[in-house]
């Protein structure tokens, strides 16, 4: 049975001051999301009732924004551009990520990555294979070497964030072009 439809929208609201909270600060108040999202505390915790609840699932949702999100900038676009959108979404995940790392403790961290590196990991397949097929995208590149290139975001400091994520999310994607 799917969830009534103020609820859903209850959910929706809370995932996405989280999604807010988490980009703005490493420092994420329960208060502070409902509030942003203009529910009260018991409509939180029914939702989630812990914080890793809660910050499990605003992860969870960014992952699933990225995996869906290859395929469909494909559809519109030639694979190199396609790719170049998929980073940028992917910077704004790290940004995210980046306030996620700093709220959610170790184990519970490993066990959400873990989960979502093969879902990230075939979006990324998809993008180089599509690049590859267009002869946009070098042959010697895989998945994993993208993974572990764009690792560099979680190292960019917040004050030096809009200058340097996607710029140097630029620089990775000519390093994949075919010369």
């Amino acid at each position: 049975m799917s969830p009534r439809a103020d609820a859903a929208q209850n959910r929706e609201r809370i995932l996405a001051a989280a999604r807010t909270a988490l980009a703005a600060s490493k420092e994420v108040r329960l208060s502070s999301i409902a509030r942003e999202a203009g529910v009260g505390q018991g409509t939180l915790y029914r939702h989630f009732p812990t914080r890793e609840d809660l910050l499990a699932a605003a992860y969870e949702r960014e992952v699933d924004e990225l995996a869906v999100a290859a395929p469909r900038l494909l559809q519109g676009h030639p694979p190199l551009t396609a790719l170049r959108l998929w980073l940028g979404e992917v910077a704004d995940y790290a940004r995210v990520k980046r306030g996620l790392i700093a709220a959610v403790e170790a184990t519970v961290w490993h066990e959400l990555t873990d989960a979502s590196i093969t879902r990230v990991a075939s979006a990324i397949d998809e993008l180089l294979r599509a690049g590859r097929q267009a002869g946009a995208v070098r042959d010697d590149v895989d998945a994993r070497d993208v993974t572990l290139l764009i690792g560099f975001l979680t190292r960019i400091d917040e004050e030096e964030w809009d200058t340097r994520a996607r710029h140097l999310l630029d620089v990775l994607l000519d390093g994949l072009r075919r010369c």
